[in-house]
């Protein structure tokens, strides 16, 4: 296995599942289950949860809201989002954590860095929630920081997409998918995957960034587990070779 700790980026996005909004617990349990079965496999795995499917700060703005008060209700939002998977990971046997970077003491331990790489190696799954606890940071930024800081193999970014495409799939029935690109080639072409400030942290520390489809059944086990060629990865050019 190349990667023997992993941060899983969770969209909220992916959390809602085909209902848009809100939870789809079909998909979060298929989700925990694979989670099980990967940390069973022996890799260490910690997650950063978004909250999309509540709400985006930036939205709210657009809606009259204060950016800094729009953030920090999504760091609410994403809360919520720790705590579900937690309940799933735990009804499968699975010990986690859920550490916030806004103190919910009642719900969950604040974030303490040692404290967390800790429960990663008594073998808990650690959820990060309430982004970096600042506002004008998304969630990738987030799950970034979080890699650098517990010191992970590679950031794991789940979409409901299979990869990087040279072109919108959605507009071009051509588009080829791209299995390796390096840091440069995605800034050059203007690839989004993730915000400016996330990527930038992802580069600097040499955190590979792999983007996959969470929502296909045995895509994440595939690729960590059995290390089958799928999504793409975002990683330096000597590791691209």
């Amino acid at each position: 296995m190349r990667f023997k700790r992993v941060l899983l980026k969770l969209s909220g996005e992916v959390l809602a599942g085909t209902n848009g909004f809100g939870f789809d617990f079909d998909a979060v349990r298929r989700i925990g289950e694979e989670i099980v079965e990967v940390v069973g496999a022996g890799i260490t795995m910690a997650m950063v949860v978004g909250g999309g499917n509540m709400l985006r700060g930036r939205e709210l703005e657009r809606l009259g809201v204060e950016r800094a008060q729009g953030d920090y209700m999504g760091m609410m939002a994403t809360v919520m989002n720790a705590l579900c998977p937690q309940d799933v990971l735990e009804k499968f046997g699975l010990p986690t954590r859920v550490q916030t970077a806004i103190e919910m003491r009642q719900v969950a331990e604040p974030y303490i860095r040692r404290r967390a790489l800790r429960h990663l190696e008594k073998g808990r799954v650690v959820i990060f929630a309430a982004g970096t606890g600042s506002p004008y940071f998304s969630t990738d930024t987030a799950a970034a920081l979080r890699a650098a800081e517990m010191e992970m193999d590679c950031l794991l970014k789940a979409t409901k997409v299979d990869g990087i495409y040279n072109e919108d799939p959605k507009k071009d029935p051509e588009a080829v998918l791209l299995h390796r690109l390096t840091y440069m080639d995605a800034l050059s072409r203007q690839f989004q995957i993730m915000d400016a400030a996330a990527f930038s942290l992802c580069m600097e520390n040499t955190i590979p960034i792999v983007v996959l489809n969470i929502l296909k059944k045995g895509t994440m086990k595939n690729f960590l587990v059995h290390d089958m060629k799928t999504g793409t990865i975002v990683s330096t050019e000597e590791e691209n070779r």
